[in-house]
């Protein structure tokens, strides 16, 4: 199993991951971090989440960041991730890069989703 990635930084468009700039959303899953193509809660589908549903016997729950602000995600993306067994917390961006590394440390089984600010 490899080490997961650290969120060093966010804002400006992108995140600082394990020192490196990855511009735009970003997704952790697997202990990888990889862009993702969300990029506001407004357009949000479920369809932003088939990789994670696809390991969902790797993934306990999804720590979603929501942008600048904590906002309910759409109805169905919280249905299509409950059906599926995955529990979903939401918070800001911020908060859920910070919660993430706090996560990551425990060796919790989640991914993180979060929509750069």
């Amino acid at each position: 199993m490899r080490q997961a990635p650290s969120i060093d930084a966010w804002g400006g468009g992108g995140f600082r991951v394990s020192g490196d700039w990855k511009p735009g959303s970003l997704l952790v899953l697997n202990d990888v971090a990889r862009p993702w193509a969300a990029t506001s809660l407004a357009t949000l589908t479920p369809d932003a989440f088939v990789e994670v549903l696809a390991e969902r016997d790797a993934v306990e729950f999804v720590l979603l960041g929501t942008g600048l602000t904590q906002a309910l995600p759409p109805r169905e993306v919280r249905e299509t991730l409950k059906a599926a067994g995955i529990g979903l917390e939401f918070m800001s961006t911020e908060a859920a890069a910070r919660m993430y590394n706090v996560l990551a440390s425990e060796g919790r089984r989640m991914a993180a989703a979060l929509i750069a600010v």
